[in-house]
C-alpha cells in the first residue's frame, strides 16, 4: 500500500508519553472512542499503536478535512476501514456538515447498552467518548464546533492542547481531549514525509527543503494539473531542482533585492499553500 523505504526518526515528546499513560489509566471510563485522522493522509496519520490503549472499546473513525482530499483516493480508504470493521465518517469541520450525522453514530453505538441500562430500571447515561488523533488533523476544531463555542485551543502548530479534560456537548454526550500523540519512532520514509509535508510534525524535525521537494515530486506524480496551475511548472526536475525552485519562485512573486529568487521563502510558500487548503483535492497516501 504504501512506500517501505525506512527511516530512523526519533519523535516522542515528554507529554506524548504521559498522554499514552493517561489513556490507559483512563480507558475504562470511556464508551466510544473518536479516533480523528487527516482524510489527505489516511494511513500515515492512524496512529499506529492506538489499539494499546483504547483496548476493544466502540470508535469512530473521523477522516477530517475531507473536503481538502482527492474523495476518489481518500473513499480507497475509507472502504478499506470499513473491511476491517470500522465505522468511517468524513467532516468538513468548515461548515458544520455531518456533525448530527457523528452524534447520530455515536448514539446509535450506545442503544444496546442502553437499552440494557432501561430494561434494569436504570436511567440512560451520558456517553463518554475519547477524542484521539495525532497533532493538527482538527481534533480542538471539532471539539468547538460539537460544543458550538470555543473551548479548545486551536492553531496550526502540532501540540497545541496538553492535558486530558472532560467537556460537555450536550446532555447526552461528554467528550475526553486528549493532546495529539505520536508512536516512538517514524520509520516509514513516506509516513515521515507525508506527516510534515501535511503539518502533523514540526518543521524542524525534517529539513524543509526536503519535504517541499517531496510535496512537490508527490504533486508531479498524482495531480500534476495543481502543479501546472499553482507553481508554473510542468514538471519536477529532480536532477536540476533549482530550476524548479526559480519558476516557482519567479510565479509566486518569491524574490528578494535584484530579483533573485529566495528559496526560503519558496519553501514557505508551498509548505503555507498546505497549511491553508490552498492545495485541494490532494491525497497523499495511496491505497494500491
Amino acid at each position: 500500500m504504501n512506500n517501505e523505504n525506512k527511516t530512523n526518526i526519533n519523535w516522542y515528546p515528554g507529554h506524548m508519553a504521559k498522554t499514552k499513560r493517561l489513556i490507559s489509566e483512563n480507558i475504562n471510563l470511556i464508551d466510544v472512542v473518536y479516533e480523528v485522522i487527516d482524510a489527505r493522509m489516511p494511513y500515515s496519520s492512524k496512529i499506529k499503536d492506538i489499539d494499546n490503549y483504547i483496548k476493544n472499546k466502540k470508535r469512530i473513525l473521523i477522516m477530517t478535512k475531507i473536503d481538502l482530499c482527492d474523495i476518489d483516493e481518500t473513499n480507497k480508504w475509507i472502504k478499506y476501514y470499513e473491511s476491517l470493521g470500522y465505522t468511517v465518517i468524513g467532516l468538513n469541520l468548515e461548515k458544520n456538515t455531518s456533525l448530527n450525522n457523528l452524534i447520530n453514530l455515536t448514539n446509535k453505538l450506545m442503544e444496546e447498552e442502553n437499552q440494557k441500562r432501561l430494561e434494569k430500571g436504570m436511567s440512560k447515561r451520558k456517553t463518554r467518548v475519547l477524542v484521539v488523533g495525532i497533532p493538527n488533523v482538527g481534533k480542538s476544531t471539532l471539539i468547538n464546533r460539537l460544543v458550538g463555542k470555543k473551548v479548545a485551543n486551536v492553531g496550526n502548530m502540532p501540540g497545541v492542547t496538553k492535558n486530558l479534560s472532560w467537556i460537555r456537548i450536550n446532555n447526552d454526550i461528554e467528550l475526553m481531549d486528549t493532546p495529539g500523540i505520536l508512536w516512538p519512532k517514524l520509520d516509514e520514509e513516506s509516513v515521515a514525509l507525508n506527516l510534515a509535508s501535511l503539518t502533523a510534525i514540526k518543521e524542524e524535525i525534517l529539513p524543509i527543503d526536503r519535504v517541499v521537494i517531496y510535496i512537490l515530486n508527490t504533486l508531479d506524480k498524482y495531480y500534476n494539473n495543481i502543479l501546472k496551475e499553482r507553481y508554473g511548472i510542468d514538471k519536477v526536475d529532480n536532477e536540476e531542482i533549482e530550476g524548479t525552485l526559480e519558476t516557482i519562485g519567479r510565479k509566486r512573486g518569491c524574490l528578494v533585492r535584484g530579483g533573485v529568487v529566495d528559496y526560503d521563502k519558496v519553501y514557505n510558500v508551498v509548505i503555507n499553500d498546505i497549511k491553508t487548503g490552498a492545495l485541494k483535492g490532494i491525497t497523499f497516501d495511496r491505497y494500491e
